[in-house]
């Protein structure tokens, strides 16, 4: 819901296309709570010119461009408002031709501050004019579905061998339980066990 609203009613994610975003539930990596995948490497190719090729994920029979990544401490250690910032935060990385790789300008080690200079006031926007329910799933507090890889797609594959998988859908995938921890605020929202993070 988040992903088709943001798409709808923020100009500089029109681009998006969220049936080509997969969002997972993975691992702790250091002080992470999220990060974004890309599928494809520079210029939209599946093989670079090191004769590297990326895996294919295709969900419901489209092929996906990006994987969102949420991490323990999204589900932790995080605000409502801070989760949804998060979600925006990596959609912002993705590149305007939307085409599975990220955009360079926008990567952290190149871009520094300029990033957050860009991003927060995009971010401060939507958190004023975002609907209750759009909202009130990063609001509960307790246990969430989430998917998450039963088989892990690589982030690139070595060769053409048999004994590594090249073509990843939704067998590769399941819906695990996890328990979100929300700071309780007089705005938190109460809603039905076990929502979906989608």
């Amino acid at each position: 819901m988040l992903l088709k609203h943001v798409v709808r009613t923020v100009p500089e994610f029109a681009h998006l296309k969220p049936a080509r975003i997969l969002v997972v539930a993975g691992e702790a990596r250091r002080a992470s709570r999220a990060t974004v995948k890309p599928l494809l490497f520079t210029g939209g190719r599946r093989t670079d010119p090191g004769g590297r090729k990326k895996p294919v994920v295709k969900i419901q029979g489209k092929r996906v461009l990006y994987a969102i990544t949420l991490r323990p401490l999204f589900f932790r250690k995080s605000t409502v408002r801070a989760r949804i910032a998060t979600i925006l935060h990596e959609l912002f990385h993705i590149s305007h031709a939307f085409d599975g790789t990220l955009d360079h300008r926008r990567r952290h080690a190149e871009s520094g501050e300029q990033f957050e200079k860009a991003f927060r006031p995009i971010e401060r926007r939507y958190w004023r004019s975002i609907p209750a329910e759009v909202v009130a799933p990063f609001a509960f507090d307790g246990e969430v579905r989430v998917l998450q890889w039963l088989e892990r797609p690589e982030s690139w594959l070595p060769g053409e061998r048999a004994s590594i998988r090249h073509l990843y859908t939704e067998k590769q995938l399941f819906e695990g339980i996890v328990r979100m921890k929300t700071p309780r605020t007089r705005a938190r929202v109460v809603l039905p066990p076990a929502p979906s993070i989608h």
